[in-house]
């Protein structure tokens, strides 16, 4: 029997406990089985909640609902919600009445020998501390839903701040892209009519700069920003409330009132003498309406707190799709900054081609232009004139000096061919992509 296993499941919906006995190496979807076959919420509507409100994972065995501490395994409590449900209908009936107790509730005024009357008595204080603790564990249920709703607030701000930050990231890189698009093609008009040009790659560069536009409103979160502070602020109201803080204060003073008058009630001599009840049954009314009170501000609260979480719920998908967008922006503005990047080495390089092209042509021109001109030149008829500045250079007889220059001039030309020859492919190329 010490070895046994036993979960108390407090059914938030209808304010009763159930207790199930774990079986060894239980699956808590085998437990939920069984908490669906005694409360009607199905196993995809519960929500297990512990005191701290950590909801229990699905992948561990059902023993992890019993937890050994202080105060001992069989007066730990496991809190049940409806997932289904936002609003909870209470306060709920109290706990029924014994029927001694009940006897003195209908008629205060009747005597009762003493040593009877402490019986009835005795029954009467726990019954009040009954109330006390109902109410004390359906406010640990309340306050178990607070720490999940807190525990979903923490996960939707971290979600909130990287959505922020994704999209700063994005309006600042599309800032940069529609700074460097609009110079490029500045700078791209300019040179259009000496220099290269290509409609095609044109035409590319302004669809570029028009999905860039596209992309900004990815960025646009605004609408999701106003709904999380929104619901920032509703929390942190409802964290204030006074609702939020236990408000047993009457119950326990009303179960010290029953307990000093069950001590006076014992002092008396057990002898002949009758007493009548209307002190204890006016002190049970009391606590039976405090309770009403406080369950009804109790559930309330938690309908709040249920309503703010699930519109968390809702909102999370929301922020992941936002997120995506964002990202799938980022994405296609980067591979457009690559293409275009691509794109403008793709024209240095057919402009450093040219231009290295223009070159060898100009010195191979300026190569046979002057050798025969030097060589042909005529000499002065006078023998004592002074000489040319070019008389040094190789004699018209010279006939290997001539060959060389011939294939020399002949191999530039070959080069300069096949070097057109690919600069038009790239020109052709360029245009086709």
């Amino acid at each position: 029997v010490l070895f046994l296993q036993i979960v108390h499941i407090l059914n938030m919906t209808s304010a009763k406990i159930v207790s199930f006995l774990l079986h060894p190496e239980e699956s808590l979807h085998s437990l939920q089985n069984r908490i669906e076959f005694e409360t009607g919420i199905s196993t995809g509507n519960q929500e297990l909640l512990l005191e701290t409100g950590i909801c229990l994972d699905p992948r561990k065995p059902a023993s992890q609902c019993v937890i050994d501490g202080v105060r001992g395994w069989d007066s730990y409590m496991v809190y049940l919600f409806d997932k289904s449900k936002t609003v909870y209908d209470g306060p709920f009936a109290s706990r029924s009445l014994s029927d001694c107790v009940n006897y003195i509730v209908q008629d205060s005024k009747i005597q009762l020998p003493i040593p009877q009357l402490r019986k009835v008595w005795a029954e009467a204080v726990h019954y009040i501390i009954g109330l006390k603790e109902d109410y004390s564990r359906l406010f640990q249920g309340q306050r178990a839903a607070m720490l999940s709703l807190l525990r979903y607030n923490a996960n939707l701000i971290k979600m909130k701040n990287n959505m922020v930050s994704a999209s700063q990231q994005l309006k600042a890189k599309l800032e940069f892209f529609h700074q460097s698009i609009r110079l490029d093609l500045e700078r791209y008009s300019d040179q259009m009519a000496y220099g290269i040009s290509s409609e095609k790659m044109l035409k590319a560069w302004k669809e570029m700069e028009e999905k860039a536009s596209q992309c900004a409103q990815a960025e646009d979160i605004g609408y999701l920003d106003e709904q999380i502070m929104a619901l920032h602020t509703e929390i942190v109201e409802l964290q204030k409330s006074p609702y939020a803080r236990r408000q047993g204060e009457v119950m326990e003073s009303l179960e010290q009132r029953a307990i000093d008058l069950y001590k006076q009630l014992k002092t008396r001599p057990p002898d002949h003498a009758y007493s009548d009840s209307t002190d204890m049954v006016k002190i049970i009314v009391q606590t039976v309406q405090s309770q009403d009170r406080v369950l009804k501000e109790l559930f309330g609260h938690l309908s709040k707190l249920l309503g703010c979480k699930q519109k968390i719920i809702d909102l999370l998908p929301e922020i992941e799709v936002a997120l995506n967008n964002i990202k799938e922006a980022d994405n296609s503005v980067m591979q457009m900054q690559g293409k275009r990047q691509r794109e403008i080495w793709h024209l240095l390089k057919i402009a450093c081609t040219q231009s290295s092209s223009r070159s060898l042509v100009s010195s191979s021109l300026e190569g046979t232009a002057s050798t025969p001109a030097a060589t042909w030149l005529p000499q002065s008829s006078s023998g004592n004139a002074a000489p040319h500045p070019l008389s040094s250079l190789a004699a018209p007889e010279d006939g290997e000096n001539f060959a060389d220059v011939i294939r020399e001039n002949v191999n530039y030309l070959e080069l300069f061919s096949s070097i057109l020859q690919e600069v038009r492919q790239e020109q052709s190329s360029m245009m086709v992509s």
